[in-house]
């Protein structure tokens, strides 16, 4: 967890990478909190292709992120009126952050309710690939 200027106030941040690899650590991290234990405070997200950091910091998807982080909407159709669009718009994009691992859609009655854990991103993405003899895997 990142900590802002003020020592009393903690931010919770998800950290997205890019890099070729797998999702091993991901999905253990969420396997473990599947099972009700408490994740390490470094939770992070690793896309291994380019288009998938595109589609986090569109300016829709940051546009709905930022909805549910500052309102906590109680349902989809909710986040589509502070976002002024369209409900089918909103629902599409949801469900595409949802398969980023960025959103989690819940169950809430007839509708189902956006949710995120934390209050920032931080994305890191290398301009250069690491050397072939390297640890680091190559891009």
């Amino acid at each position: 967890m990142a900590t802002t200027g003020n020592s009393d106030t903690t931010v919770r941040t998800l950290h997205i990478r890019f890099q070729a690899g797998s999702d091993d650590d991901l999905e253990a991290a969420l396997a473990a909190l599947d099972q009700g234990e408490t994740p390490e405070p470094h939770l992070e997200v690793v896309y291994h292709d380019p288009a998938d950091v595109h589609r986090v910091t569109r300016p829709k998807s940051l546009e709905l992120l930022r909805a549910i982080v500052q309102h906590d909407p109680g349902s989809i159709r909710e986040t589509a009126r502070l976002v002024e669009r369209d409900v089918s718009q909103v629902h599409r994009n949801l469900t595409e952050l949802e398969e980023l691992h960025l959103v989690e859609l819940v169950d809430d009655g007839q509708s189902k309710r956006p949710s995120v854990w934390y209050e920032a991103i931080d994305i890191d993405l290398p301009l250069v690939t690491p050397d072939v003899g390297s640890d680091e895997v190559t891009v």
